[in-house]
């Protein structure tokens, strides 16, 4: 997973300055992203606070650790598996 140059506080900013009244291009100008940037945040982290998008973003990462971990034993058991196969 890409890591953001973002902090969970600059985004959670930007979302509520944005909700507060400010002009959503305004925002994203002053924090250098895309509109695209700013409503894929919106979608994703909407109404969330600080500590929660930190946690969110750790759960995350450990997911795509495990995904990876598991992929790489199922290589290993197929590759096992193909070995004994041709062994008998």
């Amino acid at each position: 997973m890409k890591k953001s140059k973002f902090t969970e506080q600059q985004i959670v900013t930007a979302l509520r300055e944005v909700e507060s009244g400010a002009r959503m291009a305004d925002v994203c100008r002053k924090n250098g992203i895309s509109a695209k940037t700013f409503y894929n945040w919106k979608a994703k982290y909407q109404g969330i606070d600080v500590s929660e998008l930190k946690k969110m973003r750790e759960l995350e990462q450990e997911n795509s650790k495990l995904r990876r971990l598991v992929a790489q034993l199922s290589v290993d058991n197929m590759a096992l598996k193909d070995v004994l196969s041709k062994k008998w």
